[in-house]
């Protein structure tokens, strides 16, 4: 291609099959892309395999490059036109940065730092080109109708020569002179789709090995870094090692943490000459050569691969390219994987405060807990608690939070923190509630009027209705125990809330309290309580709707009265063996794993 045009000349009818997708810049991108694309794809009967495999592969490039170099997120359109080509165009918001020609002729071992990866698309695309707007950039592409007949044409000896020396040994074969082919053209959208879905570095790294060894090196080694320093200083030895034989790869690594990697100053990705370990690979290894990569993601060093090829001088500048490109879906995957895993432990720390870490021990009662969050990596929007209030009282609590994660965690920790002052202070079950729905009120409006604020000081647009934070709203089945001789008495309140239920020694079940108003809804709300006594053999049920709304197709749970037939079947059972069989029942309603947080609570009077 001699010149990058700026604009498209012509668009042909289309066919009918064209789509579009807007996704965030992340390393799940290039997969989503693809996905959409092969599905649309399907739908058209006379699109050739050879030409799908060839969308796919430059979607799944365009959208990595957005992703990689840009940063913003990206919209894909791709349409089939007239003549049976395929089109697609990747916008970023990002327009200082192009893509580098990849046929430029750029040095060995000096690849820019935009990558090789449109190499591919060069080579698959009948033509391709940017397009520049103010604030954001285009990059097209347009396949011939059914796709392009041999990418490697042009050169085929040189091609031959090169999977020779890429061919796994002792496996040369015809095969992998196909991979070489079209195969390698997909290896960069195939690898970016597995690394993509990793969130454990540890994986990403094995993954890196198996996709490296014994493909386009004898070996591989990656040392992995913290967020500021190398990992165990300057003696650090490499995290993984992989060789074609696993027989050495034990003396490999203890050669290779003698010589842990320089990486040079900057952020420059490499690859950068390494010393080769010969005595490490016996009499066939003698000879070679390696070369070390920087893992670079969001302008933060993660670590460095090191890869090596025996009787080599030199690794042909395709495969120096190409693992250099893999290397940025690497260090991307790990990037990832790092974020997810702190937002995982920020998730557990918050999970950990939020819950009390024991529930009270009544006299005179036993209580019986099941707690299930739905998303493990979150928090949950359930929460409990059983805790003393003084004077001979214990109060006890079951709560479920509109949404999750952040947003949640913080209704919980305004509500159980009040929730036990107030109790503590003397306040009764309605007074609680009262002071507890005005307590989300205020919060909610002084959030909302700093965030006005903020948006008048920094001159945006003008505060609109909904803007800022929402009221919060949170539903409540709120209790006082008080034990006496013979019995508990028990004062409630639900708001909003699913209502408790109470089982008889014989078998009844009937209802412990009145429907009321959720909290954080109503300014002023007046809630009122009610009192009832639990005489030895009684059970109270407390439950959130993660229980009663539990789905089998279009039924639920507690559809005609399945909750209080489901707790008549538990008469004579224990609190703990009640709170089980409703959870396994609840569980095996149905087929899928929960879809919402679940909590129960059964206080059973001794």
């Amino acid at each position: 291609m001699a010149a990058i045009p700026t604009q498209r000349e012509s668009e042909p009818r289309a066919r009918g099959v064209r789509g579009r997708a807007t996704l965030p810049g992340s390393p799940h991108a290039p997969g989503s892309a693809r996905a959409l694309v092969q599905a649309a794809l399907a739908e058209a009967s006379d699109v050739s395999a050879r030409l799908a495999d060839d969308a796919l592969a430059v979607v799944s490039e365009l959208v990595t490059n957005a992703v990689v170099h840009a940063g913003t997120d990206v919209e894909v359109d791709w349409r089939l036109e007239e003549d049976g080509a395929f089109v697609v165009e990747v916008h970023d918001r990002h327009p200082s940065r192009a893509p580098r020609d990849p046929l430029g002729g750029e040095a060995a071992y000096d690849t820019p730092e935009y990558g090789r990866g449109l190499r591919l698309v060069t080579t698959l695309a009948e033509s391709w080109g940017v397009t520049y707007r103010t604030g954001a950039k285009t990059v097209w592409a347009r396949l011939p109708p059914g796709g392009v007949e041999d990418p490697y044409a042009p050169a085929p000896d040189a091609a031959l020569a090169v999977a020779e020396d890429l061919a796994p040994q002792p496996h040369r074969s015809v095969g992998d002179r196909d991979w070489l082919g079209r195969g390698a053209l997909s290896f960069l959208a195939e690898a970016s789709d597995l690394l993509a879905g990793q969130l454990d570095e540890n994986l990403v790294t094995a993954l890196t090995g198996q996709l490296i060894v014994p493909r386009l090196a004898d070996w591989c080694a990656v040392w992995l870094e913290d967020e500021a320093t190398v990992r165990g200083g300057a003696d650090a030895g490499p995290d993984r090692v992989w060789h074609a034989s696993e027989n050495r790869i034990e003396e490999l690594r203890c050669a290779l943490e003698k010589e842990p990697p320089c990486p040079p100053d900057g952020m420059r990705s490499g690859p950068e000459p390494y010393p080769w370990p010969g005595h490490a690979l016996g009499s066939r290894g003698a000879d070679g050569t390696a070369l070390a990569y920087r893992l670079i993601a969001g302008g933060r060093p993660l670590g460095t691969l090191v890869i090596g090829r025996c009787g080599l001088a030199r690794f042909p500048d395709e495969v120096t390219g190409l693992v250099e490109d893999l290397g940025r879906r690497v260090a991307l995957a790990i990037g990832a994987a790092r974020q997810y895993a702190r937002q995982a432990t920020i998730s557990a720390v918050l999970q950990r405060g939020l819950l009390p870490g024991a529930v009270a021990e009544i006299p005179g009662l036993s209580s019986a807990l099941v707690y299930e969050p739905c998303d493990k990596g979150g928090p949950s929007g359930d929460f409990y608690d059983l805790f003393p209030a003084g004077d001979g009282r214990w109060c006890f609590a079951v709560g479920d939070v509109q949404g999750k994660g952040p947003e949640a965690a913080v209704v919980i920790g305004l509500a159980r923190p009040w929730l036990r002052l107030l109790a503590r202070e003397g306040y009764r079950v309605a007074d609680v509630l009262d002071r507890l729905n005005q307590l989300l009120l205020d919060d909610a409006t002084e959030a909302a009027d700093a965030a006005a604020r903020a948006l008048v000081a920094a001159g945006g647009r003008p505060v609109l209705p909904g803007d800022g934070p929402q009221t919060r709203f949170l539903s409540l089945l709120y209790g006082e125990l008080t034990p006496y001789d013979g019995g508990v008495r028990c004062t409630l309140a639900s708001a909003g809330h699913p209502l408790p239920l109470v089982l008889g020694p014989d078998g009844t079940v009937r209802t412990a309290a009145g429907p009321q108003t959720l909290l954080g809804v109503v300014e002023d709300e007046t809630y009122t309580s009610e009192t009832l006594d639990l005489r030895p053999g009684d059970s109270l049920l407390c439950v959130t709707d993660g229980v009663t709304e539990r789905r089998s197709g279009s039924r639920q749970f507690d559809d005609a009265d399945g909750l209080a037939l489901a707790l008549s079947g538990c008469a004579g059972l224990t609190a703990e063996l009640i709170a089980e069989r409703i959870r396994r029942l609840v569980d095996d309603f149905g087929d899928g794993p929960l879809e919402d947080d679940l909590a129960l609570l059964v206080l059973q009077a001794e």
